[in-house]
């Protein structure tokens, strides 16, 4: 079949909507049909040439949600009609990570960049070339064909565009506070960079009951919404943050501090570190360029101090579990979903979009594919 898509030819490139070909899914996939795709900044990391896929063209896009359309043979996760969030990571339940109850770093994980399906071939394809899906989904496509592992099926009662963050964004900022920093009631946490990632880091940290949740960005508008979400200070600068942090804990810093920023550098992490007290931890979610080795940290610190710097993956937490998760706080009202999409664009507008994102105007933008906001 034939389906328009966004891909990129090289890095750094700009996104090309066009038509491509798309194979039928074999053992083990589903056939997709996109509603909605967040614009994860992770994308535009391949854009920029951050982050770089093994193969080219490929498409892009891994924060989606849609209708089952198909199934292949030996699919018994899901069914035509089903609604769907497509998961990044296709965990396979059975490597030493999955068994281990680690299903976000599972081995599979490698394909995220090489961009073949599971059994090593390309089922989107371009100008006679196998075209690469992120993370074996990419849901920067009308349709598309992914690993049924890689769908999780989800009440049919939740909008699509507020399905599709539940993807990414939400499962990583969220799992950021509560898994990877560990917070716990009365902690003093520090979030820096309050785009998709870091709202949703804010709103984690005050569900398990940090008492202040200090938020850090540049942008107005986006401090006003940290705010509303549950920080209890925001600031434009991380000393501003680090000064207050200090001042309410006796001297010693936060308990935690999450970085969460577009694009980390080696600067960034070495203020967030001299933010977190002796035995905090620094939470390090924000993607880096992959030339980025140098780390400006004291390392004398790590060991005297006993400091801890966490990455963190899908916030540390199992997608299949994640996703509904997520979403059933949504539907309760204990996290706010809906604020957090700014605008909605067609797939035509891709670039602008992202455009938008780089400005600042946008918290979350979503591609839905019945068009975008007037």
């Amino acid at each position: 079949m034939k389906t328009r898509a966004a891909l990129l030819w090289e890095a750094p490139g700009k996104w090309d909507v066009r038509e491509v070909d798309l194979d039928p899914p074999r053992d083990g996939e589903v056939l997709v049909k996109m509603m909605a795709s967040g614009l994860c900044h992770s994308d535009d990391h391949f854009a920029q040439g951050d982050i770089l896929f093994h193969n080219y063209p490929a498409c892009g896009g891994h924060e989606g949600a849609g209708i089952v359309e198909a199934v292949g043979p030996n699919v018994t996760r899901v069914k035509p009609g089903d609604h769907v969030v497509a998961s990044f990571i296709p965990s396979c339940g059975h490597c030493r990570m999955c068994t281990g109850g680690h299903q976000n770093i599972c081995d599979n994980g490698a394909l995220i960049t090489v961009g073949t399906q599971l059994d090593g071939t390309f089922r989107m394809h371009a100008d006679g070339r196998g075209v690469a899906q992120n993370a074996c989904v990419s849901t920067f496509s009308e349709w598309t064909v992914m690993p049924e592992v890689s769908a999780t099926k989800i009440r049919k009662d939740v909008p699509f565009d507020v399905a599709a963050i539940a993807g990414c964004s939400v499962p990583t900022g969220w799992g950021s506070a509560v898994r990877a920093a560990e917070i716990e009631p009365g902690d003093v946490v520090i979030v820096m960079g309050t785009g998709g990632i870091g709202m949703n880091a804010v709103q984690g940290a005050r569900h398990v009951g940090a008492e202040r949740v200090i938020a850090v960005d540049p942008v107005d508008a986006k401090r006003a919404l940290a705010l509303e979400l549950g920080a209890t200070d925001a600031f434009a600068h991380i000393d501003e943050a680090a000064e207050l942090a200090r001042g309410v804990t006796n001297g010693q810093g936060s308990d935690a501090t999450i970085l969460s920023v577009g694009v980390v550098t080696g600067e960034h992490i070495g203020q967030a570190f001299s933010t977190i007290r002796k035995g905090g931890t620094l939470v390090l979610t924000s993607a880096a360029s992959h030339e980025l080795t140098d780390i400006p940290i004291p390392a004398l610190d790590l060991t005297m101090h006993q400091k801890r710097i966490q990455g963190a993956l899908f916030g540390m937490g199992a997608p299949a579990r994640e996703i509904p998760l997520m979403l059933d706080l949504y539907e309760r009202g204990s996290i706010k979903l809906d604020e957090l999409i700014t605008r909605r664009y067609p797939l035509d507008q891709i670039n602008e979009a992202y455009a938008d994102m780089h400005a600042g105007r946008n918290i979350r933008g979503v591609v839905t594919f019945g068009g975008g906001d007037a």
